[in-house]
């Protein structure tokens, strides 16, 4: 799995591993914040988390025309410094008024675009490192590599998020001015990324502005004719209107299911699953698949001793924390998000393997048929969502009831985070590396900055989520995601074809 990879591909995913830390736990409070600091409805609380997600994926465009001129790594630098000035800014308590929200909007701003700087010329970078005629055949198994790694960060973010809030309010501070100290820990992680991007500089230096401005020899790049060019612009775009309604329906992780586990989410849990919400119970979990994997591949007897002995001693673990459980736990609504984070780790391996055992054999579907498929599972996810929530409450109802409202086991939520998790595998880290590999030599970072804008389309219609969280029945609200991604893979299944012809 990690064999024959180039050296840049894990120094960038570690620095985007700290990047992405201070981002998600941010992430894991945000909508929590809003309502609560601010006194705004759930849809107004939406409206605003959609738009800062949206132009966090259409500040790449930005980006990428200046890396154009000036080189990645400089945008890359700008970028952190940019986000850090952001991320402080959100760290000072300034209270609830019109002042404080103004000051609020211009950090986000601050860090929509320093991420915009920072994060689509990372990936032309990572992406970069796969035209080496060595590498090329490892570009998808790259890309999984890399969204792997970068989850590492998220995985633990909510666990800050959740334990910093609550360090705040044991010194003194209120419920509201808590919420800062969590967006205070990006300032940290960023540092900590800027370390790790310049500390293995040497690995990728050589793709960090481009073949040209690195002095290296440009390969002779293959012409395509004008109906080529075309042909595989028109699949990339069908691909960019299928991709918008995924992240509609992924992104409610931080709105509308953060709702769900913060009003209708039993409050505690206990015995083996509230061992689920110890992050390094989860870590446990994640070495023993690791390491089982490595005795399989590893090809000397040390490795495999060493991969055994690790199985071993996060077994030991998961037993030790086991023997000292709680009677229950309090579950705080942030704490759900890691979930989406170790299911990404936990089965990249597994799909890699899965994947490569069908492409021995020839049968691996094409990029545009797993991110059909990706749909497809979304739905389901969405699905799961909708039998969990047939007997409870409106939320306007579960407002009015308190107490006495209606609740759900935190099993429906676990279940729709590892269900919409496949989905993600086989949507994102696939679709960025088909555009890389698929568009037009001429076109390719106006095409990359179409897979970001798609992005953004779909964050900015997360907002809808918002606004139906109200008098509508919960069933009702989860299957409008589940209708809009089984639609979105029909149209993709019907244009498969044609996507497929354009793009061999």
């Amino acid at each position: 799995m990690f064999k024959n990879q180039p050296k840049g591909l894990f120094a960038l995913a570690l620095a985007n591993t700290g990047e992405r830390f201070g981002y998600y736990t941010m992430i894991a409070v945000f909508s929590l914040f809003l309502s609560a600091n601010f006194g705004l409805t759930e849809g107004q609380a939406g409206t605003i988390y959609s738009v800062f997600l949206a132009l966090v994926y259409l500040f790449p465009l930005v980006g990428g025309a200046f890396a154009d001129r000036f080189g990645y790594g400089k945008m890359v630098t700008i970028g952190i410094v940019v986000m850090f000035i952001g991320y402080l800014i959100m760290s000072i308590p300034l209270g609830g008024d019109l002042f404080a929200l103004i000051v609020m909007v211009i950090a986000l701003l601050l860090i929509s675009l320093g991420t915009g700087l920072f994060k689509g010329n990372l990936q032309v970078m990572v992406g970069d490192l796969y035209n080496d005629p060595a590498y090329e055949s490892k570009r998808d198994s790259g890309f999984s590599l890399f969204y792997m790694a970068i989850n590492i960060g998220a995985l633990f973010a909510p666990t800050a998020a959740v334990e910093i809030k609550k360090w705040a309010e044991s010194i003194g501070f209120s419920s509201n001015d808590a919420y800062h100290f969590s967006f205070a820990v990006a300032c940290v992680s960023l540092i900590l990324s800027i370390a790790i991007y310049y500390a293995f500089r040497k690995t990728f230096i050589h793709v960090e502005g481009g073949k040209a401005a690195a002095g290296v020899k440009e390969e002779p790049v293959k012409e395509l004719s004008h109906e080529e060019t075309k042909n595989r612009i028109v699949a990339l775009l069908f691909v960019f209107a299928v991709v918008i309604f995924f992240w509609m329906a992924f992104q409610q992780n931080g709105l509308t299911l953060t709702f769900f586990a913060d009003q209708f989410t039993a409050k505690t849990s206990s015995g083996i699953q509230s061992m689920l919400f110890d992050v390094v119970n989860l870590v446990m979990v994640i070495v023993i698949v690791f390491a089982f994997t490595f005795v399989k591949s590893s090809e000397t007897v040390k490795g495999k001793c060493i991969s055994v002995a690790a199985i071993v001693a996060a077994i030991s673990v998961l037993v030790w924390k086991y023997f000292r459980l709680e009677d229950s736990i309090e579950l705080s609504a942030p704490i759900f998000q890691h979930f989406n984070a170790c299911f990404v780790i936990l089965l990249t391996p597994l799909s890699l393997a899965f994947f490569g055992r069908l492409a021995e054999k020839g049968k691996e579907p094409s990029a545009p048929r797993k991110i059909a498929y990706g749909m497809l599972v979304a739905a389901v996810a969405y699905g799961v969502m909708v039998l969990g929530s047939i007997s409870l409450n409106t939320p306007d109802a579960q407002k009015l009831a308190g107490e006495a409202g209606t609740f759900a086991s935190p099993n429906w939520l676990i279940s729709t985070y590892l269900i919409m998790t496949f989905g993600e595998l086989l949507l994102s880290p696939m679709g960025i590396s088909f555009v890389s590999k698929v568009a037009p030599p001429k076109y390719k970072g106006l095409m990359m900055g179409g897979w970001f804008v798609a992005t953004a389309i779909g964050n900015l219609l997360v907002q809808i989520g918002g606004y139906l969280w109200g008098s509508l029945p919960l069933w009702l609200v989860w299957a409008v995601f589940a209708i809009l991604c089984v639609i979105s893979a029909i149209f993709m299944f019907a244009m498969m074809k044609k996507i497929e012809a354009a793009t061999e």
